[in-house]
């Protein structure tokens, strides 16, 4: 919305919110959340055609475009809890818009949904009792974190769904009106409802198919003794292929791989397509077996026990440059390690403690009530330099730019010896860290101590 209200100045942007203290964030010089460029965008437009508030009848009832744009977690009881997403909030959105729009409206779903949500949004807005006409459109995100702002501006492309009626065309016409402001028009694509729904499910499954490839892969190097960003860049050179998404890593993470997957996989079930979701759900089971096999080997390679050791944990967000830790595969390794006994330093250079423990508690059942001594066992560190200091090992979990250039002498001095590094993100210079003294273990990398004739 902040892209738009930049890009569109003529156009009154208003985003609304029932918590207030998110719209008094969004009002204010520190943003709720942490996107590289986001700030000045929203003060570039803020109060200006950009607007926060939490009057949501009064600016549903002044608005002609109404997104969306609600959270559709994976349901966790009932029917096809664990993998179906529960969309009770779309329609909650789509009951109040009934309640209390006084004219027709175009409704567009930003969030993502299981295919054929639109209907359940139809049905709801067709059942107002003032005679009003609603046109539902699906207009799904493709944007990554880290890098939304230029996602947004220079979009690979713009996808809206509508109904293939005259007014389903014409809503879908009004909404390309407005991206073409800057998107080129070969860019806006138009399809119906159906396929927008769902290209937005398989977008994400493809991605995250091509990590739990590679990092199925990785772990074949690491029995071999091949190099698995030699083989990346091999296979990578193919313009079938490309190279995108094929680093190895400890695992991907974040709000939207494994829900839609997850999502993906029921829908499949729910038609009968018991082999698809099977297919599908394998990248889940591959993305699970490999940030277990990270923390088992951190285990084993230090002599099979940590028990009492201070691990140091680089990263906690689940990529550079964003402070989201939801599915992040650092918290699955920091779970593993507390069960080991370990004592854990973590340093991200935006990630808060507080919501650390909430994404704990979410995804891992882990918390101050059934965890005793969980603060003495995790402690959250000013910088790297402090989380490494006296520590038995340091594992980098997100490939922040900043790991890269850290002074490891100066760590390696300060460490408990032997010094172990394990780098789950490979983007550290093995070969210096070596001479310096480190033991260093990477994802997808021979290990010189197992194939001493390479």
């Amino acid at each position: 919305m902040a892209v738009i209200a930049k890009m569109c100045p003529k156009v009154r942007v208003c985003v609304t919110d029932i918590s207030q203290k998110q719209i008094d964030k969004w009002n204010s010089e520190e943003l709720p959340i942490y996107e590289p460029g986001l700030y000045e965008v929203v003060k570039e437009s803020r109060d200006r055609n950009l607007f926060f508030s939490t009057d949501i009848p009064k600016e549903i009832q002044e608005a002609d475009v109404i997104f969306i744009s609600v959270n559709t977690p994976t349901k966790t009881q009932g029917i096809g809890a664990g993998r179906a997403a529960n969309i009770k909030n779309c329609e909650l959105c789509a009951r109040t818009i009934a309640e209390v729009s006084t004219s027709d409206k175009i409704v567009v779903e930003k969030s993502t949904v299981p295919v054929r949500t639109a209907t359940a949004i139809t049905r709801v807005l067709q059942a107002n009792d003032k005679g009003l006409k609603f046109q539902v459109l699906s207009n799904p995100e493709f944007l990554a974190e880290g890098t939304a702002i230029k996602d947004l501006l220079n979009p690979d492309r713009v996808l809206i769904g509508g109904q293939q009626t005259p007014e389903g065309i014409k809503a879908a016409q009004t909404l390309v009106d407005v991206y073409a402001n800057w998107v080129p028009k070969e860019q806006i694509l138009t399809t119906n409802l159906w396929s927008s729904e769902l290209s937005k499910l398989v977008a994400n499954a493809f991605l995250a198919q091509r990590v739990s490839s590679i990092n199925s892969i990785s772990a074949l190097c690491e029995a071999t003794g091949a190099d698995v960003s030699e083989i990346s860049r091999a296979v990578g050179m193919d313009d079938r292929i490309g190279k995108r998404f094929l680093q190895a890593s400890v695992g991907f993470g974040g709000s939207c791989f494994q829900k839609d997957i997850l999502n993906l996989v029921y829908l499949c079930e729910t038609y009968g397509l018991d082999e698809c979701a099977a297919y599908w759900n394998q990248v889940i089971l591959m993305n699970d077996f490999q940030k277990k096999r990270f923390s088992e080997k951190v285990v084993a390679k230090m002599f099979n026990t940590v028990t009492g050791k201070k691990i140091a944990l680089l990263g906690y967000a689940f990529k550079k440059d964003t402070g989201d830790v939801r599915e992040t595969p650092s918290m699955f390794v920091l779970r593993d390690l507390l069960q080991e006994q370990a004592k854990i330093h973590i340093y991200d250079p935006q990630v808060k403690r507080e919501d650390m423990w909430l994404e704990m508690d979410y995804t891992c059942h882990i918390n101050h009530d059934n965890t005793p001594n969980l603060d003495a066992s995790v402690t959250t560190s000013l910088d790297a330099y402090s989380a490494c200091e006296n520590a038995h090992a340091l594992c980098v979990l997100t490939e922040w730019d900043e790991f890269k250039t850290l002074d490891y002498d100066r760590i390696f001095k300060s460490m408990a010896k032997p010094a172990f590094v394990f780098d789950g993100r490979n983007i550290l210079d093995h070969a210096k860290l070596r001479e310096i003294g480190f033991e260093v273990h990477a994802i997808g990398k021979p290990d010189p101590l197992t194939f001493n004739d390479l």
